[in-house]
């Protein structure tokens, strides 16, 4: 049974997260403990909410650390919704600028959309090669909940390893990364703790690269 540490930093949907883990077998502890997030074999990193405010709680607990020594170990890390925006360089929201942990360089912005948040089911067009939605038929759909994203990605790779697997969403006519399979950190900007049977395969994918 695979180990994952649910990062615990005071954002996130900790119950349905924790749910939906132990549903495709694996052994979960919700936590900030550093010596627990960096001994198992995976870390999920939830979020909801502003992503100034998650920031704050993730530095708090020296979260933004935790992440950096998974990831320089090529330990996996995924992170949700928010818990994807805050890899980024950094968010904007309301004019207000925050630095992100910088994993990726890029910003997180308002969408560009007359209806906002973008809330409920979309579909979502997967990177070539995925192992993140291996099995998914291309009209499958996941939830979403948001009113920013990433509408433009500015890390084509440094040319020594495999580029960023990059997928995408639309609302209305503005596109925007849907999500990322990175080496060792995989995020997605919808929530698959909330997409029932299709969020299920997408975490048993993720924990079969455990």
């Amino acid at each position: 049974m695979k180990t994952v540490a649910l990062l615990d930093y005071g954002s996130g949907n900790l119950r349905s997260a924790h749910r939906a883990l132990e549903r495709v077998g694996a052994d979960v502890t919700v936590t900030s403990d550093p010596k627990v997030v960096l001994a198992a074999d995976g870390l999920l990193v939830p979020g909801v909410g502003a992503f100034a405010a998650c920031m704050k709680g993730l530095k708090a607990i020296k979260g933004e650390r935790m992440i950096g020594e998974r990831l320089a170990g090529g330990r996996p890390v995924m992170g949700i919704c928010v818990g994807m925006q805050v890899l980024f360089e950094k968010g904007v929201e309301h004019g207000i600028e925050a630095a992100g942990c910088g994993e990726w360089p890029g910003t997180v912005e308002k969408l560009q959309a007359s209806v906002l948040p973008h809330m409920g089911w979309n579909t979502v067009e997967a990177a070539e090669g995925s192992q993140l939605f291996a099995g998914m038929p291309a009209d499958t759909r996941y939830y979403f909940v948001h009113s920013y994203g990433v509408r433009n990605w500015e890390f084509e790779g440094d040319g020594l390893t495999e580029a960023p697997k990059l997928s995408w969403a639309q609302h209305e006519s503005d596109r925007f990364v849907a999500a990322v399979e990175n080496g060792a950190l995989w995020a997605t900007q919808f929530h698959p703790e909330k997409s029932g049977d299709a969020g299920a395969q997408l975490l048993e994918n993720w924990l079969g690269q455990l």
